[in-house]
């Protein structure tokens, strides 16, 4: 089996969020980078998990530049097999899609994962517009996937429960949580992945369709105003004269 898995950067949770240039540009200024957590914990590992059960191979693919190299050295520490950097920034999910469905479009793949989302931006369009260029069935949410004679059987979140679906191979899967497990690299995979193929390709892409004018942080929030617990008399009044329903 032929996998690819689309691996992006995101910013560490506890990183501190600023903008340059009239807030039109996120500072990377001391950000620490890592994998995106739906790529990492769901997509690389459930592909690696069917490489293990069935044979065949894991490739990554990123969009970006040699300052993503880093993570993409992680998902190869994890256990993938080589990876691929289409050599660009990426600007918007449909020059991400785009540049990985130009990819991947003669390579052969059985399966294409992405994770659901990326942590910074939350879009969730990737899976989607990669799957169109490439006319393929596209299962998005996925939270169980099996392959078994060329065919997947999935779980996919659906609003108020589950849905199970099955679609013939060739397909793209946006994979959330319930997937896999997250997996650490051990010092094997870490010395391993230093020695891994990072095949490194130029731009395809007809260009991104969105421009990001501003970027705005939230408000701050507001101070906690403490009651003591046996003073009811005083939280019931400001309930009444203070609180605000959002």
């Amino acid at each position: 089996m032929k996998i690819l898995v689309c691996i992006s950067k995101a910013p560490d949770t506890t990183s501190k969020i600023a903008f340059t240039d009239g807030n039109t540009k996120f500072d990377e200024t001391g950000v620490q980078f890592i994998v995106n957590p739906y790529d990492e914990w769901y997509a690389l590992v459930r592909g690696i998990e069917l490489k293990e059960q069935h044979g065949g191979t894991v490739t990554t693919i990123t969009v970006g530049t040699a300052a993503d190299d880093a993570v993409i050295r992680k998902a190869l520490a994890i256990g993938a097999d080589d990876a691929v950097r289409v050599n660009t920034d990426a600007l918007d999910a449909f020059q991400v899609a785009e540049e990985i469905a130009n990819y991947a479009k003669d390579k052969g793949f059985d399966l294409i994962l992405t994770g659901k989302e990326t942590i910074n931006y939350n879009g969730s369009q990737v899976g989607a517009m990669i799957a169109e260029h490439l006319d393929l069935p596209y299962i998005s949410l996925a939270t169980k996937l099996d392959v078994n004679d060329g065919t997947a059987k999935l779980d996919k979140e659906i609003v108020g429960g589950s849905q199970e679906v099955e679609a013939q191979l060739p397909i793209v899967v946006s994979c959330a949580k319930g997937m896999a497990e997250q997996r650490i690299p051990n010092m094997r995979g870490i010395m391993a992945a230093r020695t891994k193929p990072l095949q490194v390709v130029e731009s395809t892409s007809s260009g991104q369709l969105v421009n990001f004018v501003n970027y705005e942080l939230p408000p701050s929030k507001a101070a906690v105003k403490l009651i003591d617990p046996d003073n009811m008399d005083e939280l019931v009044a400001l309930l009444h004269n203070e609180a605000k329903v959002i």
